[in-house]
């Protein structure tokens, strides 16, 4: 219904004259000085899974390393079985076996997680929209009402009896996860999940009540790590209002609109037309652009000295472990990029949505 008023409404304008553009330039520098203009104050990120591939988690869909290419241990009738609600409850053994491996905790937050903290510090963030579910934007520093987790979160669990429900938090999910039991209620013995959406599933209903009010109001959009590729996640890039910049960070160019849909003026992302007035693209991991943006905006320095502090921190918690190297990021030394995702699949890190309402 979103799309048809879009469209509608786009088709009356079509004779009305250009949106204004607020960029000096279409770049990165153009970006920079954009936000440090005044005029930006409400900064929305929306982020995938090739944020936290430099923290050593696999994103699901690039040939050879995504978890779709290394799931055949499990003996699924498809990879994206292991995320299906109905499969699921019958045979709960391969997430469980495969959470092990990826559970929370067992990484730190990435150069691009860190910025977004950075935003927040300094009074711009308004929101972040992740499609992961590795809770890394939480350990970075976000608060709840700083994110919405759009394919859940494994920072809460429930019960699936819908007559129980009980919630379970992180460390006992956690237990029952690395101790190879199934996690069950211990008030029916119920199966047990984590609060993040399988295919079949509804979204969060927060989800949908945040981006009505949170879009309309964005200054500026930030895409990191996301192929836009599953919806309704992908669509978001056109809830903000027409004249707001669009800035994409990612290994490569997505999101784009095909002809027809550029013809009427509507769709995706618009890099290289003639008509292009809003929308910038970094092409490079995550962190690197992260770091060039910092830089353009004079934040590189502080941006590197709260990484190397919190990853100490963190490693000081744990009990062992040197605080990670900056030195190859601030020479330029990248992470490792996210593959291309395909339409109506799990979305990055969640494996998670009801198709055609989340991506």
């Amino acid at each position: 219904m979103d799309f048809l008023r879009s469209l509608f409404a786009r088709m009356q304008g079509l004779g009305s004259g250009p949106v204004e553009q607020v960029l000096d330039e279409l770049s990165l520098e153009g970006m920079a000085r954009y936000i440090q203009s005044g005029d930006c104050k409400n900064i929305i990120c929306m982020v995938g899974a090739g944020i936290s591939t430099s923290a050593g988690i696999p994103d699901f869909r690039s040939p050879g390393t995504g978890l779709y290419s290394n799931l055949q241990k499990y003996d699924l009738p498809c990879p994206e079985a292991i995320f299906e609600i109905g499969y699921f409850k019958q045979h709960p053994e391969p997430f469980f076996t495969l959470a092990r491996e990826l559970y929370p905790g067992q990484f730190k937050p990435t150069v691009c997680h860190y910025f977004m903290c950075m935003l927040k510090e300094k009074g711009l963030l308004m929101r972040c929209y992740t499609q992961n579910i590795d809770t890394l934007e939480r350990m970075a520093g976000l608060e709840e009402k700083d994110l919405i987790e759009a394919h859940g979160t494994f920072h809460t669990s429930h019960c699936l009896n819908v007559l129980c429900r009980k919630e379970y938090g992180l460390p006992w999910m956690k237990e029952k996860i690395f101790s190879e039991e199934i996690p069950k209620c211990e008030k029916c013995n119920s199966l047990v999940k984590p609060d993040i959406v399988f295919f079949g599933e509804s979204l969060p209903a927060r989800f949908s009540s945040s981006l009505r009010s949170d879009f309309p109001r964005c200054d500026l959009l930030i895409i990191m790590g996301t192929s836009l590729s599953v919806q309704p996640f992908a669509s978001l890039v056109m809830k903000v209002p027409p004249k707001t910049p669009r800035l994409l960070i990612n290994r490569e160019k997505t999101g784009e609109s095909d002809s027809l849909m550029s013809f009427m003026g509507i769709g995706g992302m618009d890099f290289d037309s003639e008509k292009a007035y809003r929308d910038v693209a970094f092409l490079g991991s995550c962190d690197d652009g992260c770091l060039a943006l910092a830089e353009k905006l004079g934040w590189k320095d502080e941006l590197v000295a709260m990484v190397t502090r919190q990853h100490a921190a963190i490693d000081a918690l744990e009990g062992g472990g040197a605080s990670a190297s900056m030195a190859n990021k601030s020479s330029g030394a990248g992470d490792k990029g996210e593959g291309p995702e395909q339409k109506d699949k799990p979305a990055d890190q969640s494996g998670a949505g009801e198709r055609g309402k989340e991506d």
